[in-house]
């Protein structure tokens, strides 16, 4: 695998065909991804809610990774994109090498940041269930030790597809994944591990992945393009660059993490059982947004090539098909959580008050579907292209907006019911920015 050659060249060829074969490991790896989250949950769920609620709280800490994780990852799938389309491999290697040591630092002191201030952080959700506190704490403490390792894999991840080989990722991540879906029930009950047995079921698939990597890099020479390190010399120009395109997308992870975070404390002062419900609603919910979000981050990568080649007529084809996709797959999953997901809900808590809140939450968010689909277009489009301020500016704007709703609504005879249509409201405000402000855009371009 040391060159791409055609099979991974996005600039020519069937483009339908080129973006699928680009799109499905990666939507593979997110269904993937899914699954564990549910067989995570199924399990924690058998211990009760306050189990799933301590879980759901330092996840969110997990999902506010993201932000920092994406300057390396966004830096990579941009820049080495670009520069291959441009036939410029030197210039990819050097963004990718620059890429990676940001990672392994940002991942770092975010790992040491969730150690020293763990009691702080799920302070910061004021459970009034000690139970659910201490069980978040150590979930946290134990998860933190890997961030440095997660950081990098999603650097060279991005390596891989940007160079238009999405399924090595995806054969790396299918082994961690595995190996946690094994290793839940047997953390979890056999053992009696409790909440700290996920947390250690996560932590051991992490290393699993990073050996996987460290023998086909070493043992196999599987590599996503010629001349590829996993270190080289660090060049501030690339450096510069890299954080030019990253901050915003950074910026908008983390805003959307922590107003997620805040909504969710409005959801804590329900009790746990609202937060559980919550975290297992969203679990499914993920069917819809992590397919959109495979498919925009395979967008990102299309159009990276094809703009560093300067093709645009291809970019305007694949936005076309892209957005014909997503807008079925987001009809399709609106009316499967609306008729199936109640069903689905009842495998975790079959009866009782928990299972008609997640009734209704599940119909609550079957509105937001289709435009939190065709959010990835627009999104997918800017990124690209490299203009990665917009699609910021639209996700932080949308996402103030949301807590706000939130409060303001579980304060009506809504109650709690209220959070969630606050949550909906902003989703589908951002679907129709998005797509707007660039369609305003690709018309003044033209």
């Amino acid at each position: 695998m040391a060159d791409s050659g055609d099979t991974y060249n996005l600039t020519n060829g069937k483009i339908i065909k080129k973006l699928l074969t680009l799109a499905a490991p990666i939507i593979a790896s997110n269904l993937m991804q899914m699954a564990y989250n549910l067989t995570d949950m199924f399990w924690l769920a058998k211990l009760g809610s306050d189990a799933v609620a301590a879980s759901g709280a330092a996840g969110m800490y997990m999902w506010l990774s993201m932000g920092f994780l994406l300057i390396g990852r966004m830096g990579t799938e941009i820049g080495v994109s670009q520069s291959l389309g441009r036939g410029d491999k030197k210039t990819a290697l050097g963004y990718f090498q620059n890429s990676l040591t940001i990672a392994i630092v940002a991942g770092i002191l975010f790992g040491a940041f969730l150690l020293i201030f763990r009691h702080q952080c799920i302070g910061f959700f004021s459970f009034r269930e000690e139970q659910v506190i201490g069980d978040a704490v150590v979930y946290l403490s134990i998860v933190a030790f890997f961030m440095p390792v997660n950081f990098a894999m999603a650097v060279i991840g991005g390596a891989f597809t940007a160079a238009g080989n999405s399924r090595t990722p995806f054969i790396v991540m299918a082994i961690g994944i595995t190996a946690n879906v094994v290793l839940d029930p047997l953390f979890i009950q056999v053992l009696n591990l409790g909440v700290a047995g996920a947390a250690m079921a996560t932590v051991i698939s992490q290393a699993l992945v990073l050996v996987s990597v460290l023998i086909g890099y070493f043992g196999m020479g599987i590599k996503p393009f010629a001349g590829f390190r996993l270190f080289g010399p660090v060049e501030k120009s690339k450096i510069t660059q890299i954080l030019k395109w990253s901050t915003p997308i950074a910026l908008e992870n983390i805003f959307f993490c922590f107003l997620s975070m805040v909504t969710s404390r409005i959801e804590a002062g329900f009790g746990a059982n609202a937060v559980a419900v919550s975290r297992v609603g969203s679990q499914l919910e993920s069917l819809s947004w992590l397919i959109g979000a495979g498919f925009g981050s395979s967008l990102v990568v299309f159009i990276g090539q094809n703009y560093g080649a300067g093709k645009e007529e291809r970019i305007r084809e694949v936005i076309k098909i892209s957005a014909l996709i997503l807008s079925l797959w987001g009809l399709f999953v609106m009316t499967f959580i609306w008729f199936a997901g109640p069903r689905v809900f009842a495998l975790f808590f079959p009866e009782g008050e928990l299972l008609e809140m997640g009734t209704v939450y599940l119909r609550i968010l079957a509105f937001c579907q289709l435009s939190m689909n065709v959010e990835a277009v627009g999104s997918g489009a800017f990124k690209g292209s490299g203009k990665t301020i917009p699609p910021s500016v639209v996700v932080i704007g949308t996402n103030i907006l949301k807590p706000v709703l939130a409060l303001i609504l579980s304060r009506t005879g809504l109650g709690l019911y209220g959070v969630w249509i606050g949550v909906v409201i902003s989703a589908n405000l951002r679907g129709i920015w998005m797509n707007l402000w660039y369609a305003l855009a690709a018309r003044r371009s033209l």
